[in-house]
């Protein structure tokens, strides 16, 4: 951990001019994006941008336009000052903290179509406006932050395909990484919502992913999809989720798949335990 607290700056002026500084002396930048109340699965994805890159910022930015009407926006939990303290033990160089009014300034009047992956009836189905926000307030960071790298999570496996669509199709200059899921000891994805469970639903909460990794195998070892989803979404149901879906895509495009040899798989998921909806996936490996 590093002796020194991480600088924060909270305008686009002030973090252009750390970028520039950088660029002056020819380092290359990494950059991660979060929504803060930071945990390990994030502090993966700055270690991996450091990998990739001689600096590394930060952002901390609830974004508004991602979160559909009767979502969880103003609870969202908001943590800074604990974010801040907890990028000093991976060395962070900067963190970039806007207000709502820096992002979208009085008058702001742009908005960004999406399609490809974001138009697949997985997350889009029953978040309809969210990959509109995630793309656009993605594209106005990358183009904020000058970056070299950009580092996101697998966990929001269908978010980092329309993110790589949107890089490629507006020539941003990042490269946009895919790091893998954190988990905890048994196996529940990291995610800053997971506080929300109760003691009893942090319990049954691994299922989850038991169920995906089970199905992965099964499907791996040839026996038909149609059934081992089946009996996945019983296996899910039994626990007490309420199933959003629970779906065999193809890895890179989102299409359905009906057998194996369709195409690299990912299992992806959303299911909600009690009030709190959990999200997460899985690859199919070949044997």
């Amino acid at each position: 951990m590093s002796a020194f607290p991480v600088p924060t700056v909270h305008t686009l002026a002030e973090l252009r001019e750390r970028v520039a500084q950088w660029r002056a002396r020819g380092e290359r930048v990494g950059f991660v994006p979060t929504m803060g109340a930071l945990h390990a699965g994030h502090l993966s994805l700055v270690e991996e941008a450091r990998r990739r890159a001689r600096r590394v910022m930060v952002s901390v930015f609830v974004n508004p336009t991602q979160f559909s009407a009767g979502e969880d926006f103003e609870r969202y939990p908001r943590t800074l000052a604990a974010d801040v303290e907890t990028l000093a033990r991976v060395d962070a160089d900067l963190c970039y903290a806007p207000a709502v009014e820096e992002i979208y300034p009085p008058g702001f009047a742009t908005s960004v179509a999406v399609g490809g992956p974001a138009i697949a009836d997985l997350e889009d189905h029953f978040r309809p406006t969210h990959f509109a926000g995630v793309a656009l307030v993605v594209a106005k960071l990358l183009n904020q932050a000058d970056c070299d790298v950009a580092v996101f999570g697998e966990k929001d496996y269908q978010q980092l395909l329309v993110i790589r669509r949107l890089a490629r199709d507006l020539d941003l200059r990042a490269e946009i990484v895919g790091a893998p899921t954190l988990r905890e000891d048994d196996g529940l994805a990291m995610s800053s919502r997971n506080i929300y469970l109760s003691k009893e639903e942090r319990r049954i909460a691994p299922a989850l992913h038991r169920a995906l990794t089970d199905a992965a195998r099964l499907i791996a070892e040839g026996e038909p999809i149609g059934h081992v989803m089946a009996q996945a979404r019983e296996q899910i149901a039994a626990k007490g989720f309420v199933i959003d879906y629970l779906e065999a895509r193809h890895a890179e495009t989102l299409a359905r798949v009906a057998r194996r040899q369709d195409g690299p798989i990912r299992l992806l998921v959303a299911a909600k335990l009690g009030a709190t909806r959990l999200i997460d996936n899985v690859a199919v490996e070949t044997l």
